[in-house]
């Protein structure tokens, strides 16, 4: 059965949409076992672990953490640089989801993971978020809201995939937001509750909420 809109039948066409991102595959549990222990190899197996969290994983961190708090870091800044196949698009209408790259500075949250028990936790999240190898994993200076600084985890973008959006005009951001849909929902919403949880958090994303504002209209969807 369709679950196109009028609207969507109507809507003109975007020139730069659907990208051509050639052929994809996950990587195997042998890869992402291989990622994971890489990552770790400093790692002594008895300090609780820090994570940086700056789009889903926010409101949705899907894992148990001892502590949770407002936190900086410096050098990357939060955008739509990835295209999604299958979290919040398909391979015929990719969506988007947030990526750190280069320059500037992001807010966000970190969590500490008790290192007892961390790993199933860490093999899980790896699963979530490099099942493509979009990312790099990366341990990032972090200041926290009450000063202290520590290495936190996180997942950063490569520019030498397929699936690296680079800078994107609203008109594709606009398209996107109007079709793409995936296993975990649409691009709008998986943005607009990222926003919210930025707003709510007390470090409000201002140029992510402006792209919203701009580009939602067309969206099919109803400004909340």
């Amino acid at each position: 059965m369709s679950t196109s809109s009028p609207e969507a039948d109507t809507r003109q066409p975007c020139p730069d949409y659907p990208p051509a991102l050639g052929e994809s595959r996950l990587l195997t549990d042998e890869e992402l076992r291989a990622s994971l222990e890489c990552t770790l190899r400093d790692w002594d197996r008895k300090s609780d672990l820090w994570l940086f969290g700056y789009g889903s994983l926010i409101w949705n961190p899907g894992l148990p953490t001892v502590e949770a708090t407002r936190s900086k870091v410096h050098g990357y800044h939060r955008g739509l640089y990835l295209w999604s196949r299958v979290n919040r698009g398909t391979p015929e209408q990719p969506g988007l989801v947030l990526a750190l790259d280069r320059g500037g500075s992001c807010t966000g949250i970190a969590f500490r993971l008790a290192a007892e028990g961390a790993m199933p936790h860490l093999d899980a999240l790896w699963r979530r978020e490099m099942a493509m190898g979009s990312y790099r994993p990366a341990w990032l200076p972090c200041v926290l809201a009450d000063g202290r600084r520590v290495d936190a985890l996180a997942f950063v973008m490569r520019r030498d995939v397929s699936t690296y959006t680079g800078k994107l005009r609203d008109e594709v951001v606009k398209t996107v937001f109007g079709c793409a849909r995936g296993r975990y929902g649409t691009t709008l919403d998986y943005v607009s509750r990222t926003v919210h949880a930025l707003r709510e958090s007390g470090m409000p994303d201002r140029a992510l909420e402006a792209l919203l504002e701009r580009c939602r209209e067309e969206s099919g969807e109803a400004r909340q």
